[in-house]
Formats: structure tokens, sequence, C-alpha cells
């Protein structure tokens, strides 16, 4: 199997766990989604354990081009905090396995185990809030800086109207973008908008709410 994770110290514990099972290989370890498909072509994995928050690219866009160009190697996305918004766009990506990252070693071996097998493995929580669509991850205020930011506004607009710092609004929309599985601000303004989250505050439809992505810093 194939490891991407940027973290040195999380790359190496799981080597280390899952390189101790019998039947399990750790055939190339990397740290950003840059050399991904070539390692992949290289080594031939039958399983890559991708990191959703991969710098450069996120995980769950580099999976879906892993399985466009070394389509013999099945995916699994990793993440620390999963959503329901993460799942869907993962599952929609093609991958073959979505687990958070505190699942017990043993669990995720079995987990690379099925997927080599061609089985397709899902966190059972998550897999249910995603079939019953749950409610938005984000908090009143998150929704609040992001459909302002929605609206083309910049850093220092949207701390303007909500009465916050830049620096505030910065950490906002930082935890926003790791919440909902985007890679930048306004990928995770096109999530919210099409999980129906970003509701303007006037009850307006929606689709009037448009996103300047030249504005946005």
């Amino acid at each position: 199997m194939l490891i991407a994770e940027d973290m040195h110290l999380i790359r190496g514990a799981l080597a280390a766990l899952l390189g101790r099972e019998d039947d399990l290989e750790v055939v190339a370890e990397l740290a950003d989604a840059a050399e991904l498909v070539r390692r992949a072509r290289a080594t031939r994995p039958d399983v890559a354990l991708i990191d959703i928050g991969l710098p450069g690219q996120d995980g769950i866009s580099a999976a879906a081009e892993l399985q466009v160009r070394v389509p013999g190697c099945r995916s699994v996305i990793l993440t620390g905090f999963g959503t329901p918004a993460a799942l869907r766009r993962a599952l929609a990506a093609g991958v073959h396995g979505f687990v958070v990252k505190d699942v017990p070693s043993e669990e995720l071996a079995r987990c690379v185990r099925r997927v080599a097998r061609g089985e397709r493995v899902i966190d059972p929580a998550l897999a249910v809030a995603a079939l019953s669509g749950e409610d938005s991850p984000l908090t009143a205020r998150e929704l609040d800086v992001l459909r302002i930011a929605a609206e083309g506004a910049a850093v220092g607009e949207v701390a303007r109207r909500l009465y916050l710092s830049e620096g505030t609004v910065r950490n906002y929309l930082a935890r926003i973008i790791g919440k909902v599985g985007a890679r930048t601000r306004v990928e995770a303004i096109m999530i919210a908008r099409d999980e129906g989250w970003l509701w303007p505050a006037d009850g307006r439809n929606p689709g009037l709410v448009r996103a300047r992505p030249s504005r946005i810093r």
C-alpha cells in the first residue's frame, strides 16, 4: 500500500502499525499530492491511504485523479474530522474507503484488506448522516461568515460587518474549510450552497447569492 500523509509523525505511525501485519506491505510514503500519481505508477500499490488535508491538492481531488490515472489502485480517505459533506464528495470522486484517523489500527488494517478485495468501506456513523442529509456541521456564526464571503466580500469587509477582527474571520474561514472537507474558501462556498446551508439571513432564495472569487483573498 501507499501512504500519503503530510504529518511525518502520523505517516510514520501508520507505516509502522500497518507494516506489522503479515499480509500488508507499505511500498511508498509521501507528504503531498504532487508525487502521488508518479509514485503509484512506480510501485503499483493495491491501496492508497490518502489524508484528506494534503497540501497543494486536497486528498479527495488527489484520489479522483489517482483513480483515472492509476485505475488499479483503490483509495481510502483518512480524515481527522469527518463530515457528511466530505463523505459525499469522496463518494462522488469514486473513493473506496472513508475512515476517521482515530480508528483502531486493527480496524484500519481490516479496511485496507477489504478495499484491496474490491469492497467499499465507509465509516458507519458518517454513512448514516450522509444518507439522512444531516444538518450543516457549521455553527450559526460560521454560516454568517461564509454567507458574507459568498457575496464576494474580502476578509476585511466580513470583519467589519460582523464586528470581528480580521484574524478571527480568517480563523473562522479555516475552520469552515476543514469542516466541510474543502480545499479553498471558494470551494467551501460551493459545497455549502450545494448542501443548501447558505440561505441568506433575510430568507431570500440562496440562488441569488453569488460568489465572486476574484474579490475573495
